[in-house]
């Protein structure tokens, strides 16, 4: 793995208008190239946040990004297209067809011609779609829609892959193809960071784990020295409860 920083974080904070509340307080952090990064965190505790930050969908109240070598004001601008996002919620139109949207998301990340076709005909393949794509995303089931909106995330084969709660709701067996395939990804030099609720995923996947509560990074290792660092923890749940605490999150 390189280690030449693709996101380089300073002091970054991020307060809302709307409560006033610190989302943010002064992390700082660096992700090497090749890196696959989880981030863990309790409900509310800045993850969300964060990735929206990197992406220049949020802007900080203080503090520095870079991003792929170029520090990041707002809009991400001409790396937008060497970037992937991922997003929690599903972030498709609704009113389009399976194969319509990812020709649309494809189209508008840079892709054309024969190299659009090539890749979306792949992505479909790999993700088992051919049967759904003259369907409309709003009559499609949820798996099906967690499908198609990691393929319009990643139909660009991005650099810098930032995923958002991919795996929410699925299945084991559509868990395990998404885990394989961001493994291929990232094995292949897809810098990866990755949000997740599912500690023994983040275990499995993950070279690096950042633990992120009340707007801070109160843990960053490997998994395995996470875990060795903790005493009485057998695994990573173990280790993020031992440090986040028990309480239930709002």
């Amino acid at each position: 793995m390189e280690t030449d920083p693709v996101i380089e974080v300073r002091k970054l904070v991020k307060r809302y208008k709307t409560s006033g509340e610190e989302a943010l307080k002064g992390v700082s952090l660096d992700v090497s190239r090749g890196e696959f990064l989880g981030l863990l965190g309790p409900n509310s505790a800045g993850k969300t946040t964060f990735t929206s930050l990197i992406c220049g969908l949020l802007r900080p109240t203080s503090g520095t990004i870079s991003v792929l070598g170029r520090e990041l004001r707002g809009d991400p601008g001409e790396i937008r297209n060497r970037m992937g996002l991922v997003p929690q919620e599903i972030a498709l139109y609704q009113g389009l067809t399976v194969r319509e949207n990812i020709m649309l998301f494809g189209h508008l990340l840079g892709l054309h011609g024969k190299r659009l076709m090539e890749r979306a005909d792949m992505m479909i393949k790999i993700f088992n779609l051919e049967e759904h794509l003259p369907k409309l995303i709003a009559h499609c089931s949820g798996g099906i829609k967690r499908r198609v909106n990691l393929i319009c995330g990643i139909i660009h084969d991005p650099e810098l892959l930032i995923l958002d709660e991919p795996t929410l709701g699925v299945d084991t067996q559509l868990r395990e193809m998404i885990s394989g395939y961001l493994t291929g990804m990232n094995r292949k030099g897809t810098t990866v960071i990755y949000t997740t609720h599912y500690m023994k995923e983040a275990e499995l996947l993950c070279s690096r784990v950042n633990i992120i509560d009340h707007g801070r990074v109160i843990a960053d290792g490997k998994p395995a020295d996470l875990i060795s660092r903790n005493a009485g923890c057998a695994d990573l749940g173990q280790v993020f409860l031992n440090l986040t605490g028990r309480d239930l999150r709002d």
